[in-house]
């Protein structure tokens, strides 16, 4: 299943995709808000339909103490949005701490001031949709991305410790 993610900001909207089985989430572009809904809602639809998308993740800004502050009114306002504009289902998600957790791998990647914010949100949607695609493979029993199956065959190379 092919998702897109998105992190509605008040000035970008990041978006990323997954792959088409819905294991890994990859950053895909950045939406410059342009002060006109409608339009950025259409550039969003483009997408949905150039990458046969299934679901959308909106991601949440939840205050710590998990509740809705006014930001996530507003975020959840707009999910509905584009749920009404779409043609696929949108769902929210938690995503408390994306922009931190983004904003520290780039640092790390060593991309400082306007480079680092051109891609910010996307890398923060990025985070956002792999966390929903994660707890959806643990909803239904499969290893989340990069874990192995539990029982699954190993392989062994000859002449090592396991072989």
């Amino acid at each position: 299943m092919r998702a897109l993610g998105l992190d509605l900001g008040s000035k970008r909207i990041g978006v990323a995709v997954s792959d088409g089985e819905g294991l890994v989430a990859t950053p895909l572009k950045v939406v410059q808000r342009i002060g006109d809904r409608g339009a950025e809602h259409r550039a969003i639809a483009s997408l949905v339909r150039e990458w046969e998308v299934e679901v959308v993740v909106v991601g949440m800004p939840y205050s710590l103490d998990g509740s809705r502050g006014p930001m996530a009114h507003r975020m959840g306002a707009e999910a509905d949005e584009l749920g009404d504009r779409l043609g696929v289902p949108v769902e929210t998600y938690d995503e408390r701490l994306t922009t931190v957790t983004a904003e520290r791998s780039l640092r790390e990647q060593d991309l400082r001031g306007p480079e680092r914010r051109r891609v910010v949100d996307m890398v923060a949607a990025t985070v956002m949709l792999q966390a929903w695609l994660d707890g959806q493979r643990a909803r239904s029993g499969e290893p989340a991305a990069g874990e192995p199956e539990i029982g699954a065959p190993r392989t062994c190379e000859p002449g090592t410790e396991d072989g």
